[in-house]
């Protein structure tokens, strides 16, 4: 039997990255639209911006999960990605 990608129930209530983002791009072409009244372009500039932090934090907790692997002498090993690493070289 295989194993099940869906995330744990509690994990259920927060969206997800795809649908964060989805909601992002729903914002800046409503906003791109200029057919809002001013406090209503506030409100929805304001929920762009929450989006735009989940998306951030988001990307955040994924890149530090991520983990690049090496071959040596002794074969495959784990470590964890060091973005600063990759702008240096």
């Amino acid at each position: 039997m295989a194993k099940s990608t869906k995330k744990p129930k509690e994990s259920a209530e927060e969206p997800g990255f795809e649908e964060t983002l989805e909601r992002l791009e729903a914002v800046v072409e409503r906003l791109g639209e200029g057919e809002l009244q001013l406090e209503e372009s506030l409100e929805v500039f304001e929920d762009g911006i929450r989006l735009s932090r989940e998306c951030a934090k988001q990307l955040d907790a994924v890149e530090k999960r991520i983990e690049v692997l090496t071959r040596d002498r002794a074969g495959w090993t784990a470590s964890p990605l060091d973005p600063e690493a990759e702008e240096e070289g």
